[in-house]
């Protein structure tokens, strides 16, 4: 027996004991499964001949797995297994579905599906669910064909629903009109290969493609390299956190991660002021962990001039569509050049908010008291609600990010400022390859993979009581689901700017407890770690410097741009 043979034994085996426990339910996806496959204890030493050990799966092995499930889609021993795979060569592949209770001899999949059908006819005594009943059951033949397994969701589903459900994955003219419209085609942005590995995509490539004669070996996106370091055991698959484990160089690199709780002062204004320090010798990305450095796979970027050669600008182009959708110009109903960006280096807690004018827009991200240990200062409660976030604006909407207990106290804030929750945006977090986290930082009781941005109208009600929203909001154009991928302690996905001034083009925003990397163009940032000031607008230089006049403002007055 070959190796992909038994390989494929041993998957057979786990998959129907996880399906059968109820361990997994469909529909999930292969890099799930997979998980979950290898987390299964190893089949029974009479599975397979001979003495040698059973052969294991590895996160890595994603493209091996996916070939395995699409043999066993077309026969198992142990039912029926359908699949889905996005569009795409690099698609995805999900396990939509999995029926048990097919006899082992290999009955084809028109005459399961007959069984299947004339077992629903049969009544079927519920109370009876003996243990010894069923043992019974699967050693008759005769009786096991009268055994009924239980529906799947998409089977339970009757016609018309499954109808509705398959129009609701189907995008709407009006969303393809809009991504077309709002595409983004700047450079920062690159997709990622799924199978991670140059490797790995070339065999998938091979695999998929039946003529690849004069194609590159390998796709025009983003691969990934493992970094095999003299400490590295590659048997124990990924590191949970990538490029942010605390024992990577990159993580100490990075100019927005303010010192180790251990080498900073405690109160949150003095945050940022000395040089990062990490500890020597990390384990597994965590902090206090002293006996050895991560031996977890990390990962690099592996790119060469010659990758996807003649593809990449094939992909950046967007074609030109006649349908434009009108989009509201904003509060001030026309087109402008936003202003450079703005920042003022302060103590949010003790600066005058009534230099600062009227917004049309606030986002702020505090460092809430959420009973943790976090590598950086934070305010209590009453301290939040204490800012004058009030004074800032007439009518608008505030941004504010929250996160565990900070999810309650938020909207306790929202209230005590004089605002109205009418939304929430949610940011699923994405590692470096572009999986869900699932070893975040936070968290009392589950780790947390998300977090949350509480949306709020400044409370302003008509004269029978309704709440009104600003005229100038464009409102339906997102999705209240941001997937993006984390990076420095606190730094929030660049898609939610992108959002906001969708909704508000044009207008003055601000962004409050931002760092250096939250600085844009159309905005004004208020931190502690900001550097010397940058001011643009000359009303607001006036107002600062009369209120403060030792502050160096830059740039000067004559400055281009100014």
């Amino acid at each position: 027996m070959s190796a992909d043979d038994t390989l494929k034994v041993v998957t057979s085996s786990a998959l129907q004991h996880l399906f059968s426990t109820n361990a997994v339910t469909a529909p999930i996806s292969s890099f799930d499964l997979l998980a979950r496959v290898i987390a299964s204890s190893p089949p029974a030493s009479s599975l397979l001949p001979g003495s040698d050990p059973a052969p294991k799966l590895r996160l890595t092995d994603l493209s091996r797995f996916e070939r395995i499930l699409e043999n066993l889609s077309e026969h198992w021993d142990y039912g029926q297994i359908a699949l889905s795979r996005e569009e795409g060569p690099d698609g995805e592949l999900t396990v939509m579905d999995v029926q048990l209770g097919a006899p082992r001899g290999g009955t084809s999949a028109s005459s399961l599906q007959m069984t299947i059908r004339r077992k629903r006819k049969r009544v079927v005594d519920e109370d009876d669910d003996s243990a010894v009943g069923r043992a019974e059951e699967e050693e008759t033949p005769e009786r096991s064909e009268a055994w009924k397994p239980p529906p799947s969701t998409l089977e339970s589903l009757s016609k018309t629903v499954k109808e509705v459900y398959n129009l609701m994955q189907q995008g709407t003219a009006k969303g393809r009109l809009l991504a077309e419209q709002f595409r983004s085609i700047i450079g920062s942005f690159e997709p990622i290969c799924p199978h991670i590995t140059k490797d790995e995509c070339a065999k998938a490539r091979r695999a998929s493609l039946s003529n690849t004669k004069g194609l590159p070996a390998i796709c025009d996106r983003i691969h990934f390299r493992p970094l095999l370091r003299p400490h590295t055991d590659p048997a124990l698959g990924h590191c949970s956190y990538l490029n942010t484990c605390y024992s990577e160089p990159t993580y100490a690199q990075s100019p927005s991660i303010p010192p180790l709780p251990s080498h900073r002062q405690i109160q949150y204004g003095a945050q940022g002021q000395t040089p990062v320090s990490l500890p020597s010798g990390l384990g597994a990305g965590g902090r206090g962990k002293e006996k050895a450095p991560c031996r977890y796979l990390h990962f690099e970027v592996d790119w060469d001039v010659s990758d996807g050669q003649g593809l990449t600008e094939q992909r950046q182009m967007v074609k030109k569509k006649p349908y434009r959708l009108p989009i509201g110009l904003g509060p001030e109903g026309k087109e402008a050049k936003p202003l450079p960006p703005q920042w003022i280096n302060c103590d949010l807690r003790r600066f005058d908010y009534s230099v600062l004018g009227k917004f049309h827009v606030i986002m702020a991200d505090p460092p809430w008291d959420i009973h943790m240990s976090l590598p950086y200062g934070t305010m209590t409660d009453d301290e939040m609600r204490a800012m004058p976030i009030p004074m800032l604006q007439d009518e608008g909407l505030l941004f504010l990010w929250v996160t565990g207990r900070a999810m309650e106290v938020g909207r306790e804030c929202m209230r005590h400022w004089g605002y109205t929750r009418v939304d929430e945006v949610v940011w699923v977090k994405t590692n470096q390859l572009q999986r869900v986290i699932r070893t975040g930082r936070t968290g009392h009781w589950l780790n947390h993979t998300k977090e949350h941005m509480l949306v709020g109208v400044k409370t302003v009600t008509d004269e029978h009581g309704n709440l009104k929203f600003p005229k100038w909001v464009n409102r339906g154009l997102d999705t209240d689901v941001i997937v993006s991928e984390v990076r420095e302690t606190s730094r929030k996905p660049d898609e939610v700017y992108g959002m906001i001034e969708r909704m508000c083009p044009g207008g003055r925003k601000i962004e409050i407890f931002g760092r250096k990397h939250n600085t844009r163009p159309g905005w004004l940032t208020l931190g502690n770690q900001l550097g010397n000031d940058q001011i643009y607008e000359e009303d607001l230089r006036e107002r600062i410097k009369a209120r403060y006049p030792e502050r160096q403002l830059n740039p000067p007055p004559n400055a281009p741009g100014h």
